[in-house]
């Protein structure tokens, strides 16, 4: 998910490269009615989320390299290429030794490929909402709740 305008001039303001007033008079035409306002807040703040969902995610920036998708693209051809050889050799009755190389190959290159992928492609930003405790341990004093009748 990229970045809406008004975001990145908050984050220019933030970092000083906007003036705030520049921010004002740029924003000056838009409009948003009280129904959606009340609505986007209510969105996600009020309404509780079913627990595990993901709130809000943004991709890498490095995501969308083309690096990213060459190396994926060379990891895919060559762990093809170590299964193949490993299934060829296990077909045709191959040493040992040969058939070992071919799957340690082939696991490297797809530990390879999931490194680059958790490292460069995965969200740097990942908020979800967590479920609570089942229960309320004995000890836990800020947990119980004082009923008066």
């Amino acid at each position: 998910m990229r970045d809406d305008v008004v975001l990145e001039l908050l984050k220019q303001v933030k970092t000083g490269k906007v003036s705030v007033e520049d921010a004002r008079t740029a924003l000056e035409g838009v409009e948003l009615s009280e129904e959606n306002y009340l609505s986007a807040i209510d969105h996600g703040v009020f309404n509780d989320p079913v627990p595990g969902t993901v709130v809000r995610s943004s991709l890498s920036p490095a995501g969308d390299s083309i690096m990213v998708v060459l190396l994926g693209l060379w990891g895919i051809v060559w762990t093809l290429f170590w299964a193949g050889s490993l299934s060829y050799g296990l077909y045709n009755h191959w040493d040992q030794q040969l058939l070992s190389l071919f799957l340690a190959m082939t696991l490297t290159t797809l530990i390879i490929m999931g490194i680059v992928y958790l490292r460069f492609v995965m969200p740097d930003l990942v908020i979800i909402k967590h479920r609570r405790n089942k229960y309320i341990t004995p000890n836990d004093s800020e947990g119980w709740k004082k009923y008066e009748v």
